[in-house]
């Protein structure tokens, strides 16, 4: 399920950065494009950090045995949704307010990141 998701995120990060290039920019301010491009970017970085944990889970190796490691991948999605999907919506439905769940997406994902190098420590223990 984690590797669907990252592949779903990839995805649309490209595709809402290819919209937003060509269908939003003459009519949104530079800010808001900067802001867009943040998302994207965002998006892109983590559907490929989530797509490596999906993968991970699936190999059958000691990796996919720890659980701190789906527990990352959740969180790498439910902060990447939060963070970029916030931008994405406020931007292109004009609601200022959805970009107050920005930071809980940049936090949830720092967790993830947190989680990560648990699991690294801990693989490195072990090996």
């Amino acid at each position: 399920m984690v590797l669907i998701f990252g592949a779903l995120l990839g995805f649309i990060s490209v595709a809402f950065g290819a919209f937003a290039e060509h269908g939003l920019r003459e009519n949104i301010t530079d800010e808001e494009f900067r802001f867009l491009m943040t998302a994207v970017r965002y998006n892109q970085v983590h559907a490929v950090v989530i797509s490596a944990i999906g993968l991970a889970l699936l190999s059958g190796t000691k990796l996919s045995g720890i659980p701190a490691l789906k527990w990352s991948g959740m969180l790498f999605i439910i902060g990447t949704v939060l963070f970029s999907f916030s931008i994405y919506l406020s931007v292109y439905l004009s609601i200022p307010g959805l970009v107050n769940l920005t930071p809980i997406g940049g936090i949830t994902i720092m967790g993830a990141w947190l989680l990560l190098l648990g699991c690294g420590i801990s693989t490195r223990k072990t090996a």
